[in-house]
C-alpha cells in the first residue's frame, strides 16, 4: 500500500490525515516510568522526523507510567506508557503526508530500546460531511 496521498484534496473522499500507531514492546522499563526521560525522547524524535514542537502536557502516574502529548505544526503526538509490562503506545497523528510512518515506528522504537514494534495507519476523514 503507498502511504503518500494527497491530504490537502479538495475530493471529499480524500482523508484529512493520517494517524500512525506504533506499540513498542519490551521496552526498556525505567525510561517508560520517568516523565522528564518520556518528554525528552518525545521531542527528540519530533525533531528527527522534521516536525515543529507546538506545545507539551505530560503527567507521571504514581506508581508507575507516564502519558503524555507533543501539539506538533502537523497536528500531535501522543504517548502512554506501561513500564510494568515493558510497553509504550505513541501516537501520531498528522494533517499532511509528509512524516514516514517506518521513520516514526524506527525512532521510537530505538529510543525506548523496544525488542519489538509493530505500526498501524488508520486514514482519517475518508468521506468528508458534504455541505447543504
Amino acid at each position: 500500500m503507498n502511504d503518500s496521498i494527497d491530504l490537502t484534496s479538495q475530493n471529499p473522499t480524500c482523508p484529512l490525515g493520517r494517524q500512525i500507531l506504533v506499540d513498542l514492546y519490551d521496552c526498556d522499563t525505567d525510561c517508560l516510568n520517568h516523565v522528564e526521560v518520556i518528554k525528552t525522547i518525545l521531542i527528540e524524535v519530533a525533531d528527527s522526523i522534521n516536525t515543529n514542537v507546538i506545545d507539551s502536557s505530560f503527567h507521571e502516574f504514581s506508581p508507575c507510567g507516564v502519558s503524555g502529548v507533543l501539539i506538533i505544526s502537523e497536528s500531535h503526538i501522543a504517548i502512554h506508557t506501561w513500564p510494568e509490562l515493558g510497553f509504550a503506545a505513541v501516537d501520531v497523528f498528522t494533517c499532511g503526508d509528509r512524516l514516514n510512518p517506518d521513520l516514526i515506528q524506527s525512532e521510537f522504537g530505538r529510543r525506548f530500546g523496544a525488542k519489538r514494534s509493530e505500526k498501524q495507519i488508520i486514514y482519517r476523514g475518508n468521506e468528508r460531511m458534504k455541505q447543504s
